[in-house]
């Protein structure tokens, strides 16, 4: 069954930017399709990016169109997420996941906070 580990999230302001990364023991994920997900207190999570197995092809919710940057290293069998001009809404627990079809479990996640 495959482990996913989420990191590099933190406490930042407005505007600054963070790395998240996320990798995986039990399965390579270098054939499919990933994607970043949020999930911020009280809400459903969301999607957020997907990028396709080698990397070619990446989607963006329209809310971080444009801030955000979804990466792939197959090599390390790791994806990442380059959050830029990040604003108070972008808080939230961010997970990835493959898309659209989940695996059967998700990581802890890894906290953004994002303040004014």
């Amino acid at each position: 069954q495959v482990q996913l580990v989420e990191a590099g999230g933190g406490l930042v302001q407005a505007g600054g930017s963070l790395r998240l990364s996320c990798g995986a023991s039990g399965r390579t994920f270098s054939g499919y399709t990933m994607g970043w997900f949020r999930q911020a207190p009280g809400k459903d999570r969301e999607f957020v990016a997907r990028i396709s197995g080698n990397g070619g092809s990446t989607y963006y919710a329209d809310s971080v169109k444009g801030r955000f940057t979804i990466s792939r290293d197959n090599a390390k069998n790791t994806v990442y997420l380059q959050m830029n001009s990040l604003k108070p809404e972008d808080t939230a627990v961010y997970y990835c996941n493959r898309h659209p079809t989940t695996f059967g479990s998700w990581g802890q996640g890894t906290q953004v906070t994002v303040s004014s």
